[in-house]
């Protein structure tokens, strides 16, 4: 395992200039690239009775999938995993905890299954969490997570033992895309003085289940606006496991979505870059507004001590490792073609043309 030195993880000058609206011009246009070796913070679990794989199907691995890190109050560094392919019942999936001292430290402390659905007290679906994502408003900390159907949300005072956020009628969810459209994978930036809530959904368009990344606003992350579709198609094509784990990072004038469609063989995430926030392109439009291609899944971008950094699945799915980020220039032709990335030659070894077909799903 490669883990860095404080040497190694200094900030660069962009990063640091980037977030303080100085140095690069804001409206110039950047592509990111994983910056050096990654080290291992998480591995598979124990869960003890909990363990996989399913009885009912023994022959799906275990495996932790979408996450989210961040710091507590006192510090300390928190990882959230939600764990498919368990025996907890229903969906197989459930969340477990880990905790780390530094960012830096590889092989973080496993604390034990941190949640399982309450259902049908709180959650719809049996063993059907997905994907916590935790963001801080003010001093609580919020964190946001898939039941199947629903976004739901709960909330922290120290960062580290979450309860369920209620609204009148007793439950958590938020919002969903409708019963069996598997609304899942939220994350949470601010933009401006609003939330804005971006997740994935496979509504049916023409009959068929069709993958797409959605995004909802709200100013006190309870009362949301209706849905727009943001992100779908395009040379991922639109499949449910297209758009998978959206995660939206901000760099001076334009934002920038990191959209999965594969977690292995290889894991694959599609960047687009948009200076609009609810448009990163559909159907025919998408491909206009594709940056490149990274070689991770279930991405999750972290600013840290005036450094970007990225946290995703371990190549096997067995765990989960972080990297630096850099944010590198990027040059277009007069046809308005990068000079940066050679995508032909990348997509060819990728066998991006997959992606059409039916592969396996993050979630």
């Amino acid at each position: 395992m490669n883990v860095p030195t404080p040497a190694c993880v200094a900030a660069t000058a962009l990063s640091a200039c980037l977030l303080a609206g100085c140095g690069p011009r804001r409206d110039c246009m950047y592509m990111p690239r994983i910056d050096g070796d990654w080290w291992q913070v998480a591995g598979n679990p124990d869960l003890g009775d909990l363990n996989g794989p399913p009885v009912a199907n023994p022959r799906l691995p275990q495996q932790p999938v979408d996450f989210s890190v961040w710091q507590a109050a006192d510090d300390t560094w928190q990882l959230w995993s939600c764990i498919r392919n368990t025996n907890c019942g229903g969906n197989t999936r459930l969340f477990y905890r880990w905790e780390g001292t530094r960012l830096f430290d590889g092989d973080w402390t496993p604390m034990g299954i941190a949640m399982q659905a309450d259902c049908p007290r709180y959650e719809t679906n049996v063993g059907g969490l997905q994907a916590p994502h935790v963001v801080k408003d003010g001093d609580t900390y919020c964190m946001i997570y898939g039941d199947w159907d629903y976004i739901c949300i709960q909330r922290s005072n120290d960062g580290k033992h979450f309860e369920r956020w209620l609204y009148d009628n007793g439950k958590p969810g938020m919002f969903t895309e409708g019963k069996g459209c598997n609304t899942r994978d939220p994350m949470l930036i601010r933009i401006g003085d609003k939330w804005h809530c971006y997740y994935t959904a496979f509504p049916k368009v023409d009959g068929r289940p069709t993958g797409g990344v959605y995004c909802r606003t709200s100013v006190d992350l309870r009362t949301w606006s209706d849905s727009k579709l943001v992100a779908r198609g395009g040379m991922t094509g639109s499949s449910p496991s297209s758009s998978e784990c959206p995660h939206v990072a901000q760099i001076g004038d334009y934002f920038y979505l990191f959209r999965t469609q594969r977690c292995a063989g290889p894991p694959t995430t599609s960047v687009y870059r948009s200076k609009d926030p609810m448009d990163f392109g559909i159907d025919d439009r998408a491909d206009r507004k594709l940056v490149c291609l990274l070689e991770v899944a279930a991405p999750e971008i972290i600013f840290y001590n005036r450094g970007f950094y990225i946290a995703a699945l371990m190549p096997d799915i067995q765990g989960i490792r972080v990297a630096r980020l850099t944010w590198v220039l990027d040059l277009l032709d007069q046809r308005g073609h990068s000079l940066v990335w050679e995508p032909n030659r990348y997509l060819d070894s990728l066998f991006y043309q997959d992606f059409r077909g039916d592969v396996p799903d993050v979630e």
